[in-house]
């Protein structure tokens, strides 16, 4: 076989697939855009990988035992989208940069136990009284009331030691102000 034969051979085969294209694209594009649930980039990718199946087995294209080769496109883009369908589905969804940076990010149990440690030592600077109502109140969540019981105080002095207490923690504590509220 002569270079010039290799050469005619592939023009030739090159005009028949841009005929076949021609002819037959608009309907194999119709059904894989329908197969690929209205996504013209899938199709577009399934109708180029058709084509190339096209141009890879040239003997099925030549076939006597059907008049056109529309069917045998059909069929080829056809299962291409059920595989490519179906290897979407085997595989975990793709998440996008936007969903990433608007998901919650859970606190590290490194932070939490800095953070607790923060907070010991910011109450231990209390003077006993407002951390006695402190700790009835906010870390064994007594009512206002039954503080005052256990306590011994009118309920109103437990409001205004805890209002206080909480005031000094923010100072002692600036980073976390908006967690004492």
């Amino acid at each position: 076989m002569t270079a010039a034969t290799t050469m005619t051979s592939r023009t030739t085969a090159e005009h028949e697939l841009a005929e076949l294209q021609r002819e037959h694209g608009a309907p194999l594009f119709a059904l894989m855009l329908r197969l690929s649930d209205g996504d013209r980039q899938r199709a577009e990718d399934l109708v180029q990988e058709t084509f190339v199946r096209a141009w890879q087995h040239p003997e099925a294209l030549r076939a006597d035992d059907f008049d056109s080769v529309r069917p045998w496109l059909l069929t080829v883009g056809r299962r291409l989208a059920i595989d490519a369908r179906r290897a979407r589905q085997a595989r975990p969804a793709e998440v996008g940069d936007a969903v990433l940076e608007s998901a919650r990010v859970a606190a590290d149990h490194a932070e939490r136990s800095v953070a607790t440690l923060d907070v010991r030592e910011a109450v231990k600077t209390l003077t006993p009284e407002h951390r006695e109502v402190l700790v009835q109140v906010y870390f064994r969540g007594a009512s206002v009331a039954e503080a005052a019981a256990a306590l011994g105080i009118p309920p109103g002095t437990v409001k205004s030691r805890a209002y206080y207490a909480l005031r000094a923690l923010r100072r002692v504590l600036p980073g976390y102000a908006a967690d004492l509220r």
